[in-house]
C-alpha cells in the first residue's frame, strides 16, 4: 500500500455518491494524507433549474474554504471559470488551482507528493505542481458525456495522459484507447465493498425500507445516477407489458422521465444513503442496470454490477463488454422483448445457493485488493521524487 504521502485527488464532488475515486480516495488516506479538489469546469452551465441549483452549491463550497472530512482527508473547493472552450479560462482555472492547492500542501507533513486526476481535462495544472507521480484514473469515455465538447476534452486528454507517469483504466475499452498513447497503461476494474452489499442476503424482510417493502413483488430495481445514458423508454415499454412487476429507481434524476408519467408500478424514489442500498437491494428481486448502448456506456464498466452481486441479486444489463464475464448470473438484453425474457429469467433463479453463487463472483474483488494493485502500480519505478515537469501547453 502506498504511504507516507500527499495524494491530491481532483475529481468532480467530495459530496456526490460514492464512486470508484470515493473508495480508493478513503483507503489511501488510512496511510497518507489526501487533499481532494473539487473540480467543476469541464462544461460551460446551461440556463437550466438543475445547473442554477448546482452554481449556487459550488459558490457555497467555494465560500466554507477547505474543509476537513477525516483526520487524514481535506476536501478544497476552489471557484473556477465554467468556460472550458476559453484557453484564457482554462490557463487561470490552472493557476488558482495550483495556488489553492500548494497552500493546503503547506499545512500537511512535508513528504512527496503524488497528484492523482479523475478528470482529463486540466493538463495544464500538472506543470505547475511538483510531484513524484502523475495519476491520470480513467473511468469513463468524457468526450461523449451530454454538454461536454467532444473535441475539445479529446484533445486534453490526449495532453493529460502524455504528461502523466501511470494511466490506469477501468474497462478494457478504456484500457485499450489509452495503451495507443501510453506504454505505462494498466487495466484495474472497479472493486466492490464486499462486506457491506453483503449484509442484504442476512437481513429480513422487516428490513426493507417501508418505500419498497409495501410495493407488489417481484421488485426490478436500480440504483445509481439517472443520466440520459438510462434507458427509460425501455423501462416504460416494459412496465406496461408487465403491469404486475414494480420498477424501482433510486437516485438522482438529470434526464426526461415524462414517458413514465401515470404508470404506478415505476417508482422513482430519489437519493437514498451508501448505507442504506443494502437493505433496498435486499427488496429488490432482481438487480438493473438498463442503458442504451452508445459510445459512453460501451466504455463503461459500472460500479453497481459486483455491488448487485455481492447483495446475491440476479441482474439484468445492457450487453457491455464488462458485463461478458459474469453470464450466465448477469443476463444481457438489448431490446424489450430480450429485456422482458431476461428479466423474466432472472425472476427465477433464487434461493440461497444460487445468492452464494453470485457473491462468489465477487468475494475476493474488494476495494483493499484493488487499491493494493494500484499501488504496486504506481510506485514502481518512483524516481527522483518533488521533480517538476517541463511541460506548457499552448
Amino acid at each position: 500500500m502506498i504511504r507516507d504521502r500527499n495524494i491530491v485527488c481532483v475529481a468532480s464532488s467530495w459530496f456526490e455518491s460514492p464512486t470508484s475515486k470515493h473508495h480508493v480516495m478513503r483507503m489511501l488516506s488510512e496511510s497518507n494524507n489526501v487533499l481532494w479538489v473539487n473540480f467543476h469546469a469541464s462544461r460551460r452551465p446551461t440556463l437550466t433549474r438543475r445547473d442554477a441549483g448546482m452554481v449556487f452549491r459550488r459558490l457555497r463550497q467555494a465560500w466554507s474554504g477547505v474543509r476537513r472530512v477525516s483526520p487524514t482527508m481535506e476536501v478544497l473547493s476552489p471557484l473556477l471559470i465554467p468556460l472550458p472552450e476559453s484557453r484564457v479560462a482554462r490557463k487561470v482555472n490552472a493557476r488558482v488551482l495550483a495556488r489553492q492547492i500548494k497552500g493546503a500542501l503547506r499545512r500537511l507533513p512535508k513528504q512527496p507528493t503524488q497528484l492523482w486526476l479523475f478528470t482529463p481535462d486540466v493538463p495544464e495544472l500538472i506543470a505547475l505542481l511538483p510531484t513524484e507521480r502523475v495519476v491520470y484514473y480513467c473511468v469513463d469515455d468524457f468526450a461523449a458525456f451530454k454538454g461536454y465538447n467532444t473535441r475539445l476534452i479529446e484533445e486534453l486528454e490526449s495532453q493529460t495522459i502524455d504528461a502523466s507517469d501511470v494511466v490506469i483504466a477501468t474497462s478494457k475499452v478504456l484500457y485499450e484507447a489509452c495503451a495507443a498513447r501510453h506504454p505505462n497503461t494498466h487495466f484495474v476494474p472497479h472493486g466492490v465493498d464486499f462486506d457491506h452489499f453483503a449484509k442484504a442476503t442476512r437481513m429480513s424482510r422487516d428490513d426493507v425500507p417501508a418505500d419498497v417493502r409495501r410495493l407488489r413483488r417481484p421488485v426490478l430495481g436500480y440504483f445509481g445516477l439517472l443520466g440520459d445514458y438510462v434507458d427509460m423508454e425501455l423501462i416504460g415499454r416494459a412496465a406496461r407489458r408487465k403491469p404486475e412487476w414494480s420498477f424501482v429507481f433510486i437516485g438522482e434524476v438529470r434526464r426526461d422521465v415524462s414517458m413514465l408519467r401515470g404508470m404506478d408500478n415505476v417508482h422513482l424514489l430519489g437519493r437514498r444513503t451508501y448505507e442504506s442500498l443494502p437493505a433496498y437491494c435486499r427488496g429488490f428481486d432482481v438487480g438493473l442496470i438498463p442503458f442504451r448502448m452508445n459510445r459512453l456506456t460501451r466504455a463503461v464498466n459500472p460500479i453497481k454490477l459486483p455491488e448487485y452481486l455481492a447483495a446475491g441479486l440476479p441482474v439484468v444489463s445492457a450487453p457491455m463488454h464488462a458485463v461478458e464475464r459474469f453470464a450466465p448470473q448477469v443476463r444481457t438484453a438489448r431490446t424489450t422483448d430480450e429485456f422482458v425474457e431476461a428479466c423474466a429469467s432472472a425472476l427465477q433463479s433464487g434461493g440461497e445457493e444460487a445468492h452464494r453463487t453470485r457473491q462468489d463472483l465477487v468475494r475476493s474483488e474488494s476495494w483493499r485488493a484493488r487499491v493494493e494493485t494500484l499501488s504496486q502500480i504506481v510506485c514502481k519505478g518512483v524516481e527522483q521524487p518533488g521533480a517538476a515537469r517541463p511541460l506548457t501547453f499552448g
